[in-house]
């Protein structure tokens, strides 16, 4: 999650022009900015697998997935993080927007996205490469996307690198022998606080998908459908959550209206529930990791909901937090007032 610049870019091509991204199903950042162009009605081609030629098309910076390709005064541009993307995408396409017209509401629905795309993210790698099954599962699923023609002799090889490299790895989101109790009790309040919301919404701010919407929806698009455990998990504890996420897949045929927003008064309870989770867990552990980065420190440590939390400092989280604040400090006085009394005793206070 990058932080939200205000661009005033001017695209070259024609608005019914295809945007170029290449990503993969197994991609929750992928699939959440899929969700967000199909909502959004803007034409798009997919580059996966056998159709993700490379036509000449620049790398990123980073090569992270998915990568959009922008036209811009240089060429071509190689874009990567969701946040910045979609905030882009809404100062290039008009109308249907994901971004809440309140600014305070629009700030909460920053930091849930931030919660998704920074914490959730935690349970998604932690389930999918610590139980047997699951690894088992994505082992030979993900090198497939690449290559659908290739024979179980060719793919064995390349499923073990896949585990190999993604356990070894697992250090980076923070699960460990620690943290696994952690990470796993929170994504079943998780379950359960959205499963309550969503009977409100359907959506975190009324009856329209927001920003944050799609990024709960795309880690969810593997916790709840693709990995076994979190999958069966899901199912059995918050059957309505499934449903979301299978509905929220595509959009393109829900036509949104201004008043669909929810009114910042009318906000349900729920939605406060959502953000209690928001500071017992993410909230700890992003000031512990700015601290350590702060530091010089080997080791972010910090309590999470009473139990002890390890990792290696990630140094783009700390970027993340710094994001937040920014985001929070350009809110005026009404706005800010609102923000602080709604997460007041949500434990999100603390970020600021």
């Amino acid at each position: 999650m990058l932080f939200q610049v205000r661009f005033s870019f001017v695209r070259t091509m024609s608005r019914t022009d295809p945007i170029a991204l290449r990503g993969a199903p197994g991609s929750p950042y992928t699939r959440k900015m899929l969700a967000v162009l199909r909502f959004r009605r803007i034409p798009y081609r997919f580059l996966v697998g056998l159709w993700a030629r490379d036509d000449g098309l620049p790398r990123p910076k980073v090569d992270l997935l998915p990568t959009f390709y922008f036209d811009s005064d240089e060429g071509v541009e190689a874009v990567v993080d969701s946040t910045p993307i979609i905030r882009r995408l809404e100062n290039e396409y008009l109308g249907r927007s994901v971004i809440p017209d309140d600014a305070a509401l629009a700030f909460i629905d920053y930091l849930v996205e931030d919660y998704a795309d920074e914490w959730l993210t935690k349970a998604m790698f932690h389930y999918r490469w610590q139980y047997e099954a699951d690894v088992a599962l994505a082992g030979e699923i993900l090198p497939r996307w690449r290559d659908l023609t290739a024979s179980a002799s060719e793919i064995a090889p390349r499923a073990d690198a896949v585990r190999e490299r993604q356990i070894g790895r697992l250090y980076v989101v923070g699960s460990n022998e620690v943290t696994a109790s952690v990470i796993e009790e929170s994504y079943r309040r998780f379950l359960g606080l959205l499963d309550d919301h969503i009977g409100n919404g359907p959506f975190l701010f009324g009856g329209r998908p927001s920003a944050a919407d799609f990024g709960l929806f795309g880690q969810l698009t593997q916790l709840a459908t693709f990995d076994p455990t979190p999958r069966n998990l899901t199912a059995e504890i918050a059957p309505r959550v499934l449903a979301w996420v299978q509905s929220v897949e595509d959009l393109s045929g829900l036509e949104p209206h201004e008043e669909d927003w929810v009114e910042r008064g009318e906000a349900p309870e729920t939605l406060r529930a959502l953000l209690v989770e928001v500071g017992r867990t993410y909230v700890p552990v992003m000031l512990a990791n700015a601290h350590a980065i702060d530091a010089r420190a080997d080791q972010v440590a910090a309590e999470v909901d009473g139990e002890p939390w390890t990792q290696r400092p990630f140094p783009y989280q700390a970027k993340c937090l710094q994001w937040v604040r920014q985001e929070y400090a350009r809110l005026d006085g009404t706005d800010r007032g609102y923000v602080d009394n709604i997460l007041a005793g949500t434990g999100c206070e603390a970020l600021f």
